[in-house]
């Protein structure tokens, strides 16, 4: 794509984009990063781990962006699990990213806090280094594993530093984010840019509600995203046995979509709780099917418990709640306050019985549920559109650019060997 235009009249650059924990496009934040600045005359080069079921191809071209997998075994042993998964993610790295060749951007999407070495390799040959922390890993090992402020929390908070240390430019996820990059990261402000994540709209879009979802019920509860030790729907379930047992509200089918680390025990969890004949574990599924279930769905669900990590982030599911104008029960959190607004009730943190009634209110007003999801499309379709996430991240990449000669025009990158397609 030489002869492409990069934003701001500059010869077509090209970006390496490095991620470890998603496959892409499944990795939806990084694949609108991708397609924002391919759009603005970038070469998008992805690393990223192949998927379980889709994104397995070990080397693609969609949209015009070209995608380099890996396979990579998922952690399992405790630390010793993380260290061979992470060791193997960075050769493998280090691997591909000698086959794209010299890059202008080199953007390192967190966890874990070690893209910081290949990335320092790339500038070593030219690149600009941008780190986009899509979560606070320090705050992460304290929130999922319960251990405290141990000697291998020291380690991925030296981690996170040098990461801060090495970055040309930091890309936040909200203002909680570029606040710890600006306090505990030394950063200057003009080298830290918030990019708010945003629902893709194309793949959220409204259908007829389906009653026979409900499973007979009145009405359908949902929850959406990952089910890991964090996420809280041991906190959900918990709530929904207390809607039924303290409150006698038999009047609801929930369904819960995705999956995690703790799939299995949330279903075993279930089924102690006696939920069976009301809860419905679909696992992860085609997104057509996830937009009949929210466009069918009464009340949604966001049951993050107050934690280090939970508390600053902003929860995808909560976004792509609102974008199909749901309304929302959540834990009262900092930035699920700043992200939903009205367009959501808050119980007191961690208060399942707190979660339970405001379930229950939610159920009894339609008109409350109504004007709450007319919020959220409000809010996704204004100052949390994506449109305001481009400009930020386009004026984050001109900023690692700036005073910068382009070092790459597109060759391939090792003599002798042709890129694949």
């Amino acid at each position: 794509m030489p002869g492409d235009t990069a934003a701001g009249g500059r010869p077509g650059r090209r970006a390496l984009i490095l991620v470890e924990n998603l496959s892409v496009p499944f990795d939806r934040r990084v694949w609108q990063e991708c397609r924002t600045l391919h759009d603005a005359g970038w070469e998008v080069h992805v690393i990223c781990p192949r998927g379980g079921k889709r994104d397995t191809e070990p080397e693609t071209e969609i949209d015009g962006i070209r995608i380099h997998r890996y396979p990579l075994r998922a952690a399992t042993g405790g630390p010793a699990g993380y260290l061979r998964e992470y060791g193997a993610a960075l050769w493998h790295t280090v691997r591909l990213a000698r086959r794209v060749g010299p890059v202008d951007v080199v953007h390192a999407c967190n966890p874990p806090d070690l893209l910081f070495l290949p990335a320092l390799w790339l500038k070593r040959r030219g690149a600009r280094f941008v780190f986009d922390q899509h979560d606070l890993v320090p705050e992460l090992y304290l929130s999922r594993f319960d251990r405290g402020e141990d000697l291998l929390h020291r380690a991925v908070c030296a981690l996170e530093r040098m990461t801060y240390r090495a970055a040309d430019i930091v890309i936040a996820t909200n203002e909680s984010y570029r606040e710890v990059a600006l306090r505990r990261g030394g950063r200057s402000a003009a080298d830290v840019f918030v990019v708010r994540s945003a629902p893709d709209t194309d793949r959220f879009r409204a259908v007829p509600p389906e009653p026979e979802l409900k499973r007979g019920k009145p009405y359908l509860l949902c929850y959406l995203g990952v089910m890991g030790p964090q996420d809280g729907v041991d906190y959900a379930l918990r709530a929904l046995a207390k809607l039924r047992d303290d409150l006698g509200r038999t009047d609801w089918h929930a369904v819960f979509v995705g999956a995690g680390d703790t799939f299995d025990a949330m279903v075993e969890l279930s089924r102690q709780l006696g939920l069976c004949e009301q809860v419905q574990f679909t696992g992860r599924i085609p997104d057509a099917d996830l937009v009949r279930y929210l466009s069918t769905a009464d009340v949604c669900l966001s049951p993050d418990p107050h934690n280090p990590l939970n508390d600053v982030s902003t929860m995808n599911k909560v976004l792509e709640y609102m974008v199909m104008g749901r309304p929302i029960v959540s834990f009262d959190l900092r930035e699920a306050r700043v992200s939903a607004g009205e367009a959501a009730v808050y119980a007191p943190a961690d208060d399942e019985a707190g979660f339970a009634e405001a379930v229950a209110q939610l159920l009894d007003d339609p008109q409350k549920r109504a004007r709450m999801g007319r919020i959220g499309r409000e809010r996704i379709g204004g100052k949390l559109s994506w449109r305001n996430s481009q400009q930020s991240l386009l004026a984050a990449y001109a900023a690692a650019c700036r005073d910068h000669a382009p070092v790459a025009t597109g060759a391939p990158v090792q003599a002798g060997k042709r890129r694949r397609r």
